[in-house]
């Protein structure tokens, strides 16, 4: 095991306006503590994503990250000798590491940015004490720490086997040896222990087996907030499945909006969708759906209890409901360049923007986080807020995300993050997706504003009366 100097390499800190005391409306430092396996680099991620998603600009700083890059110029794998309480040289360069990251974590605030999570294990008193008085007394941030605490043999070994899984201290290290060595590794930090009982810190203690919490000293907009994000949270696997309504006949016609009955096709997709959920016999399903009527049809026949909520209705396009984009472009141009223009913060007149569809479902995002197994049958726009939410897409990818028709869409979490699964089923629709135009000026062509728009039909179900004669509307 490498040796490093106790004294080397001190943190040094440029930031302007250092204050005493700290300020009102600081940054806030979100500081992880606990022992490892109780689900501190889940619920920081959690929260990271909740905060982001609400416009509080938040980045995690993992003191483990900052661990491997000290150790790399040695070339030597992590041990749970590093870990020794009893190895000053080992200790010296774990807290190196610790104010490393307390570094990144100042100059993330000093950019004018809400919030750093320090992601770190903060066992001891005197470590807790070194953070809060170098954020707080010297520069004047606000802190807030979080323990986590588990005693459930359950998800103890439910979160080793996602450590020994996923973190990159044990990539490609024999599985039995990893898992000996991680046992060690949390023996040593048990010996240097000492649970979070100052009551001089605005503190959070959560466990997260039981998702019972205790506060001390919270205040702040951040900090409540950030008690209320918790009661969503859940470090326990859990699986997510969306899906659009089935084609519906306004799809067919290329309109936007309304409360649109299902085209034959989407009824076909419909039955597909129950027959496929019934198949899988997914224990405790629960289906949730928007209260148009597209939604609910393409639901029905699925064998679980089934909610119809409001907060998953499509966007609002206001006094554009029920037109197609050539509609649009004839009679509000104006209108149909801002919104491509900005696709995100456009409100349709007496609609809604994107904006407020990502804060409208908000409620459903935090019952979806600690949920597991269930299904969402929802619309275009909704759905690429929820599932841009868990797959952690900035705001101004929403709009923009594939969300294709009569395709279920499978949503799971894997260690810290989620993972993406898309299945299509074999049932024909058409494509409702359209891409930003290059030219989206006011005094643009209709031309060049239409040139991105899927083609669609001209009338609403041909497959229904197929000897009517239906046309394929095409823009290029």
């Amino acid at each position: 095991m490498c040796m490093i100097e106790p004294n080397k390499d001190k943190i040094s800190i440029r930031t302007q306006g250092i204050m005493k005391s700290p300020r009102k409306f600081a940054g806030v430092v979100i500081a992880m503590c606990g022992l490892p396996g109780r689900g501190k680099s889940q619920v920081a991620q959690c929260l990271s994503r909740r905060l982001n998603w609400n416009g509080d600009s938040t980045k995690i700083m993992s003191v483990s990250d900052y661990r491997r890059k000290r150790l790399e110029p040695y070339g030597e794998a992590v041990s749970h000798e590093l870990f020794r309480p009893d190895h000053t040289a080992n200790t010296a360069l774990r807290a190196l590491a610790q104010r490393d990251a307390m570094h990144d974590c100042a100059a993330w605030l000093t950019a004018g940015n809400s919030v750093a999570i320090l992601d770190a294990t903060l066992v001891t008193r005197a470590q807790r004490a070194e953070v809060f008085d170098y954020f707080s007394g010297q520069l004047g941030y606000r802190v807030l720490f979080i323990e986590c605490v588990c005693d459930d043999p359950v998800v103890l070994e439910r979160n080793y086997k996602d450590i020994l899984r996923y973190s990159a201290d044990y990539a490609g290290m024999d599985p039995v040896r990893a898992e000996e060595d991680l046992r060690l590794k949390v023996a040593h930090y048990i010996k240097s222990y000492e649970p979070m009982d100052e009551k001089t810190y605005p503190r959070i203690r959560i466990d997260t087996g039981s998702m019972d919490i205790e506060t001390c000293k919270v205040s702040g907009h951040v900090e409540s907030s950030v008690l209320g994000y918790l009661g969503s949270v859940t470090v326990k696997p859990h699986t997510l499945y969306f899906s659009r309504h089935g084609e519906s006949e306004f799809n067919v016609l290329g309109k936007v909006g309304g409360d649109a009955v299902l085209s034959t096709r989407g009824e076909r997709y419909a039955q597909a969708l129950a027959t496929k959920f019934n198949a899988m016999r997914i224990p405790d399903l629960r289906v949730l759906t928007s209260r148009l009527r597209r939604t609910i049809a393409t639901a029905r026949g699925v064998e679980a209890p089934q909610e119809h909520v409001a907060a998953l209705n499509e966007l609002h396009a206001g006094i554009c409901e029920g037109l197609s984009y050539e509609e649009m472009q004839e009679h509000y141009p104006q209108e149909f360049a801002w919104r491509d223009q900005d696709k995100l913060r456009y409100r349709y007149p007496w609609g809604e923007s994107y904006i407020d569809a990502m804060q409208r479902v908000e409620p459903v995002i935090a019952e979806l986080q600690r949920s597991d197994n269930v299904l969402v049958v929802s619309h275009q726009a909704i759905l690429r807020c929820i599932i841009g939410f868990f797959m952690d897409k900035k705001p101004e990818e929403l709009p923009y995300m594939e969300v294709p028709l009569h395709t279920i869409i499978r949503v799971s979490s894997q260690g810290y993050n989620y993972t993406l699964e898309f299945f299509k089923l074999p049932i024909e629709c058409v494509n409702t997706t359209r891409v930003k135009p290059n030219n989206c000026s006011a005094d643009r062509s209709a031309d060049d504003a239409l040139i991105t728009v899927p083609p669609h039909f001209d009338i609403p179900d041909p497959w229904r009366n197929p000897g009517s004669g239906p046309t394929l509307v095409q823009q290029h």
